[in-house]
């Protein structure tokens, strides 16, 4: 009997030892989710426009287009979709990735069209929770895997330590009208009775709307730090990043220096982490070092750092800003404003991802995901026209999943489909009675499938966007023929007529009429259901 519980003890700690192994080997997923970009802002798109400064439009010049060296690699070893989408805008996109859904079930309409609801206490409040309509959020998924999870950037999202990440940076973050370090805001009070948005660096009014810097010398809020004894801890926080906090300290820099230091903890723990990086670079931001406030002329997008691409690695030049209250004076260290620059520190961001895989040795164990939003702010952002709104890039790249694609792949995705590949991936199963509207994305990657889903959708208030591979119906109810992309990636045909049109053409639009009732109820379902959501399956660990 002795010898039997031996032998049962020994095959018990060898099937813990495997599944320890196991859980080691699963890969590190790095989500990276830029901020109003348009597909056509990234060279690897080869469109004939992109976007100019200060305030937005097209232009050809060369000038004004990014550099994007190791995006360009990214995309080419791994995999960029052409016909990705988001939302129209912000907060319906980012409800969109986190809970991989459409409107139709979390009631992020627009950015201020969202679905009323009633808490527990019977009082009703204006925005319906993301975790109280879809609990299963990314977040929580990639936790119920066995990963570490931590959030960076921008929020936009009520509640933030309710969806499932175990730590985080946020610029701003959530009690940012309190936060001792930074005086570059834009804060709403009234002047005279009425409405009015004041500078508080320069004490100037200003047309803008209320804003707490996140670029040049941001406002950081932490949650869960090691360090802290708090749950959330204004940044900085120590007698080393307080002495070197102020102008020269860049927002995106500080976020992306705790995501490594997280990434490194928790490597050293032997365990798979999963990083959503929010990050603001390619919005709009009050430009703090510019004594320029005309709202026709200022610029829309401040400058970054000075970085350089030079034998195959990035180098950054130290900021040297001086002055104080408006009068700024930036010694050549910072570039001139304009997305374009937002998208290159974004690529020096990414070479920073790679560079810091390659140290750890996890390289080929991580998949990075890079897409943003919704389409660039003059450009873009906010239009239902055509695909203007929610045409985003996506580049997935991960050297280690045996992907048999390479490269451009003609197919359609958008970002609720990255919900379910992180399901996928994590060995997480989520209720069949809990309505997903992504498809993960592994079986398109890693086998010889050619398409990846049907249709893509997006909303915009009561306004819906829907497009297949040859066919596309905007918001404004016109129908397009996009079975080929036009040089500028927007100027497709319109069809007319579809008698007139392919058999193909024919049997997608009729198809995707078929569909847009399911998801219409922006005008019958608009706010949270009244009895709730009734109980919802756990998620299911599969492997």
């Amino acid at each position: 009997m002795n010898h039997l519980f031996k032998i049962v003890f020994a095959v018990f700690s060898i099937t813990l030892l495997n599944t320890a192994v196991n859980a080691q080997k699963k890969p590190n997923i790095i989500v990276v989710f830029a901020d109003d970009i348009s597909a056509r802002e990234l060279p690897i798109y080869n469109s004939s426009q992109w976007s100019i400064p200060p305030q937005g439009g097209n232009t050809t010049d060369p000038k004004y287009r990014a550099e994007t060296p190791v995006m360009d690699k990214l995309a080419n070893e791994g995999v960029y979709i052409k016909s990705a989408w988001g939302a129209t805008i912000c907060s319906p996109s980012r409800a969109m990735m986190m809970t991989g859904r459409y409107a139709h079930i979390h009631k992020w309409w627009h950015l201020k069209d969202r679905g009323t609801f009633i808490n527990k206490k019977g009082k009703k409040v204006h925005t319906y929770p993301l975790y109280e309509s879809s609990p299963h959020t990314i977040g929580h998924i990639a936790k119920a895997g066995g990963y570490a999870t931590y959030w960076a950037g921008k929020t936009q999202i009520d509640g933030v330590d309710k969806f499932g990440f175990d730590e985080g940076c946020f610029t701003p973050g959530i009690n940012d009208k309190k936060n001792p370090y930074s005086d570059f805001k834009i804060l709403q009070t009234k002047v005279n009775g009425k409405r009015a948005l004041i500078n508080t660096d320069t004490g100037v009014q200003v047309e803008y709307y209320q804003q707490f810097g996140w670029y040049w010398k941001p406002h950081v809020e932490l949650m869960n730090h090691p360090s802290s004894k708090n749950k959330f801890q204004y940044w900085p926080n120590t007698p080393e990043s307080k002495a070197s906090y102020g102008l020269n300290t860049f927002g995106p820099d500080v976020e992306l220096d705790f995501i490594l230091d997280f990434m490194e903890r928790k490597h050293k723990e032997d365990k798979p982490f999963f990083v959503y990086h929010t990050t603001h670079l390619g919005h709009d931001g009050w430009d703090f070092f510019s004594s320029d406030i005309n709202k026709k002329t200022r610029q829309k997008w401040p400058g970054t750092p000075i970085v350089k691409w030079e034998n195959g690695k990035y180098t950054r030049t130290e900021p040297n800003v001086t002055g104080d209250k408006g009068n700024y004076n930036t010694h050549g260290t910072v570039t001139e404003g304009g997305i374009h620059n937002h998208v290159k520190y974004l690529d020096y961001q990414l070479w920073q991802y790679v560079e810091k895989l390659k140290e750890l040795g996890i390289e080929d164990n991580t998949i990075l995901v890079f897409c943003a939003d919704n389409g660039t702010s003059g450009y873009g952002k906010g239009s239902v026209k055509v695909q203007q709104g929610p045409h985003i890039p996506m580049i997935i790249y991960a050297p280690g999943l045996n992907m048999t694609k390479k490269g451009a792949q003609d197919v359609l995705a958008d970002v609720s489909d990255i919900l379910p590949t992180i399901a996928e991936v994590a060995g997480v199963k989520v209720p069949d009675n809990y309505e997903l509207n992504g498809k993960s994305l592994i079986p398109f990657l890693t086998t010889n499938q050619t398409e990846h889903r049907e249709y893509i959708y997006t909303y915009h208030m009561e306004k819906q966007l829907i497009r297949s591979k040859n066919v596309l119906i905007d918001g404004n109810g016109k129908t397009y023929n996009v079975s080929e992309y036009p040089e500028n990636l927007i100027s497709f045909p319109v069809i007319k007529n579809l008698e007139n049109g392919t058999k193909e053409q024919k049997k997608e639009y009729k198809m995707l009429k078929s569909i847009l009732p399911k998801f219409d109820l922006h005008a019958t379902e608009h706010d949270a259901p009244i009895n709730g959501i009734g109980e919802i399956s756990p998620l299911k660990v599969i492997k």
